[in-house]
C-alpha cells in the first residue's frame, strides 16, 4: 500500500481521533508567502496565527524523549540543513514560549524514515535505527535549532518535516508539519530530489495534507547545496 493511499485511509477512518480530524482543517489566519532571489519566503519571519494541527502518522517518532539533540543526523548523507523553529504563545500576544518541547522527525533522501520499515508502505528496513529525529527544548526567544539534511521525497507527499510542540511539563499544543517553498529559485528545484529526481513529485497544491494551503506552514529556505540550507518558520502555539 502507498502512503498516499494510507494517509487517505488515516482521514476516512479518523471518526474517534480528533488529531487527524483537524488536520482536515486550517481555519486560522493566512498570511502570503513571497518569493525572493534564491530564498524563498513563507511564515518564517512569524506571524501570530495559530499554526494549523495536522497529523503525525504515520511515521511518528516512538519514544521521541530519547533524543534530545540538536544534531540528528546520525551519518546519513545528503545536503546539510540548519532548522531553527521559533515557537510563540498565541495566548499572550504570540510572546516567545520559552521551555516549550519540541521534536521533529522526516525522512532520509530516498524517503524512508527510521524506527519503521519492512512492510508495503515502506519497504527498506530501518526499525533498529533513529536517524533525522530529535528534540530540543526552546531558549528565552522561544528558539530550537537543528543539524540535519534536506529531506528527500515519496509517493503522495511534498518534502516535509513533522513537528510536535508539548509545554514544559509535556502536555501537546500542537501537532503540525513543515511545508517547503516550491518552483524557480527553490531549494526544492536545486535540490532536485536527490537521485530520484522530481519526476511524480507531488507538489504542496496535491498534498493530501498540504492542498488545502500551506500559509501557515511555509518555511523560509536559504542557501544552496554548497554552502548547506538554512530552515526558518516561526509557529503559534495556544499554552
Amino acid at each position: 500500500m502507498e502512503r498516499k493511499h494510507f494517509l487517505k485511509s488515516l482521514f476516512l477512518g479518523a471518526v474517534s481521533t480528533p488529531v487527524l480530524l483537524a488536520a482536515c482543517s486550517k481555519d486560522d489566519e493566512a498570511v502570503t508567502p513571497t518569493t525572493t532571489g534564491t530564498g524563498t519566503t513563507g511564515t518564517g519571519s512569524g506571524t501570530c496565527a495559530v499554526a494549523p494541527t495536522e497529523t503525525e502518522g504515520p511515521f511518528p517518532t516512538k519514544s521521541p524523549a530519547s533524543f534530545v539533540r540538536s544534531d540528528i543526523r546520525d551519518g546519513k548523507a545528503g545536503h546539510t540543513m540548519t532548522a531553527k523553529l521559533t515557537i510563540t504563545n498565541s495566548n499572550a500576544n504570540c510572546a516567545p514560549l520559552a521551555g516549550a518541547i519540541v521534536d521533529i522527525w522526516h525522512c532520509d533522501t530516498e524517503g524512508n524514515y527510521s524506527e519503521y520499515g519492512g512492510t508495503g508502505m515502506q519497504s527498506t528496513n530501518y526499525q533498529s535505527v533513529h536517524f533525522l529525529r530529535g528534540r530540543q527544548v526552546t531558549d528565552a526567544n522561544g528558539q530550537v535549532t537543528f543539524t540535519t539534511i534536506f529531506p528527500g521525497w515519496y509517493t503522495g507527499r511534498a518534502t516535509h518535516i513533522h513537528v510536535h510542540v508539548y509545554s514544559a511539563s509535556g502536555t501537546s499544543l500542537k501537532i503540525t508539519q513543515i511545508a517547503f517553498p516550491e518552483g524557480t529559485g527553490s531549494a526544492i528545484e536545486a535540490v532536485n530530489g536527490y537521485s530520484k529526481g522530481l519526476n511524480g513529485y507531488t507538489t504542496n497544491a496535491r498534498d493530501n495534507v498540504f492542498s488545502d494551503g500551506v500559509a501557515q506552514e511555509l518555511a523560509t529556505v536559504t542557501g544552496s547545496i554548497a554552502a548547506g540550507f538554512n530552515l526558518a518558520i516561526t509557529f503559534g502555539v495556544p499554552a
